[in-house]
């Protein structure tokens, strides 16, 4: 058994290359091999989000609190509340992030695939972000 104390683990900035806006990221679970799930807390300042991207072996997001957007490539932007569960599968090209004047907070669960969790991808335009779902 191992504890991983509450305040033990520093808040991450992840790079801004696969991220626009402030972003904070704290680690839930990284398990050890031959375990492959990765869990991170997640907290996007309004108007912040992640690049598009995707995840070999899918992801599940849970919304904790704030509000939303979450996108689907050729799909229509969804707005995404505490309690919400999104699933995107497999290979699936997607972004998400806050609203543009709320932050929001989820759990980012994913598994690795020969030790990689997620492909990045292109940056989310201006444009495409302001598009209504």
């Amino acid at each position: 058994m191992e504890i991983k104390r509450s305040g033990s683990r520093p808040s991450t900035k992840p790079s801004s290359d696969y991220f626009t806006g402030s972003v904070r990221q704290d680690p839930i679970i990284e398990a050890p091999a031959p375990a492959r799930v990765r869990a991170l807390n997640v907290t996007f300042e309004p108007g912040a989000r992640t690049a598009w991207h995707s995840h070999p072996l899918g992801q599940t997001l849970i919304v904790t609190s704030g509000c939303g957007r979450a996108q689907v490539w050729d799909g229509p932007i969804q707005e995404i509340r505490p309690g919400d569960v999104i699933w995107f599968p497999p290979g699936e090209k997607h972004w998400h992030g806050a609203a543009p004047t709320t932050a929001m907070t989820h759990i980012a669960i994913q598994e690795g695939l020969d030790g990689k969790t997620v492909d990045w991808l292109e940056q989310v335009s201006e444009e495409q972000y302001a598009i209504e779902g």
